[in-house]
């Protein structure tokens, strides 16, 4: 049997995730041209920002999957465990492409309420498996309750 080389892991682990969000973003399109359409929400941060963030963040993920992977969790539980990191990570993808892209902002902000649940558990289980694992995604947590109050804002901003 093969054995994994843990850097080369983690390294596919960080580059599935920074790829993923990098592919969410072009299929979305630009944040501000959107903006050009509709009011901006308070407490909007500069349109910078968001590339910076998320390139930690999609990071931060990588290695609390990758930390999972090799923890001490049956094979079994593994598995369990990184399909919840799996699924949040392609409700993740989508949230852009159906705020930016489609413009359906009621649609976009059921889809991060459900982004946010998903990290809630998958940060609640990755800490049964590992502490550091479910801490790395706490920043995750609060960009993406920040993100939810910015989809709905907009929403009621644009009524």
């Amino acid at each position: 049997m093969k054995k994994h080389n843990k850097t080369v892991d983690l390294i596919l682990y960080i580059l599935s995730a920074e790829v993923i969000g990098m592919s969410s973003g072009l299929l979305a399109g630009s944040f501000e041209d959107f903006f050009e359409k509709y009011r901006e929400p308070p407490l909007l941060p500069p349109s910078w920002l968001f590339p910076v963030v998320w390139i930690i963040l999609y990071a931060l993920m990588g290695i609390s999957a990758h930390i999972v992977h090799y923890s001490n969790e049956n094979c079994d539980k593994r598995r369990k465990l990184l399909a919840v990191y799996w699924a949040q990570l392609i409700i993740n993808f989508l949230w852009s492409i159906i705020y930016v892209r489609f413009e359906l902002l009621w649609l976009a902000a059921a889809d991060i309420i459900l982004l946010l649940i998903l990290i809630a558990i998958m940060a609640y289980c990755f800490g049964k498996a590992n502490r550091t694992a479910a801490y790395l995604n706490i920043p995750y947590f609060f960009w993406v309750a920040f993100a939810t109050y910015l989809n709905i804002a907009t929403i009621i901003v644009n009524l």
